[in-house]
């Protein structure tokens, strides 16, 4: 029997390339370069599965040419850069990779809140470039994190393990807001405060972390308004999407001292980052390493391959979204 043909639209793990050159007709991207729009057309009308990233944008426009692939596996768990209702309306089943990247994006959460509150990514810098002159009492002080107030947006898997580790961790007060109200129960472990609205949490958080998903509803959801109604000490942080945070309005807020700084993991038009941040000390940017650790990466190219199998024996795909 003829095997299934499959694209794969960057380079993966080697164990999960030779994983599924063992099973099916796979074209890798040798040279790991960006599909184009174009490409990503010619892609999607000459193979029957596409296995996508985050940093391909599957949009109505690339669809539009009726594709001959009928199965977008993504890797990843978010897939806002994926059109559910363009890909619907071509037969195509989508699915994506929960549950695998957990732990490493609440660790990186984790990383980022201290790397701002101890102002880490500019210390080293001044390590670096040979400009320290030694230990005084009142150089580079930062901000403790032992028993301040923890603001999530969004309490799914990852905010959870981020609420555990700051509050079993650090002593952390938490405070949340979710847009379904959750029941005490769902809320297993963790001593938290569930508020009924985005302001009151900013309005509470010494440190606030972004858990949403992408897409329209949550677009720009931190936006000018929203920083204003966080405390002057308080820091930002993003391990969601980038497009969650108004990012002129963000840059606005972090020149003018309404926050105190930020740390980011995910920007608006990734992989381009905005001059302005590059240049400021209270931000700590990261190029969107929240599941970047081999365990994770390994364990969710083995996750797609579960459902590219199951797709292609007639069964639905374990994490089927659309």
């Amino acid at each position: 029997m003829t095997r299934p043909r499959l694209i794969v639209t960057r380079r993966w793990p080697a164990e999960v390339e030779r994983a599924l050159a063992e099973r099916f007709d796979v074209s890798f991207n040798d040279d790991d370069h960006p599909f184009t729009p174009p490409e990503m057309q010619q892609a999607l009308a000459s193979c029957d599965a596409l296995l996508t990233t985050v940093s391909d944008r599957i949009d109505a426009s690339v669809l539009r040419t009726a594709p001959r692939a009928k199965l977008l596996a993504n890797y990843g768990v978010g897939y806002s850069h994926i059109d559910l209702d363009a890909a619907k309306a071509c037969g195509i089943t989508v699915t994506n990779t929960p549950d695998v990247l957990t732990d490493c994006t609440a660790d990186l959460a984790i990383t980022l809140m201290l790397m701002t509150a101890r102002r880490a990514g500019e210390g080293e810098r001044e390590v670096r470039s040979g400009s320290w002159t030694g230990w005084r009492p009142t150089h580079m002080i930062g901000t403790s994190v032992t028993g301040k107030t923890l603001g999530l947006i969004g309490m799914g898997r990852i905010a959870k393990a981020v609420a555990m580790r700051a509050q079993h961790g650090f002593g952390m007060k938490i405070v949340f807001f979710n847009r379904s109200r959750l029941a005490p129960e769902q809320l297993a472990g963790l001593d938290a405060r569930q508020c009924d609205s985005v302001e009151e949490v900013l309005a509470q958080a010494d440190f606030v972390s972004l858990h949403c998903p992408g897409g329209a509803a949550t677009h720009h959801l931190i936006n000018g308004e929203r920083l204003a109604t966080m405390r002057r000490e308080a820091f930002l942080i993003n391990t969601a999407r980038g497009e969650v945070i108004d990012e002129q309005a963000l840059i606005d807020a972090l020149h003018n001292g309404t926050i105190a700084g930020a740390g980011l993991d995910v920007f608006e038009a990734e992989p381009r980052v905005s001059e302005a941040l590059l240049t400021m000390e209270n931000v700590v940017l990261l190029p969107h390493l929240g599941s970047a650790t081999r365990e994770t990466r390994v364990g969710m190219g083995m996750r797609v391959l579960d459902n590219v199998t199951a797709y292609f024996d007639g069964r639905t795909p374990p994490d089927k979204v659309a």
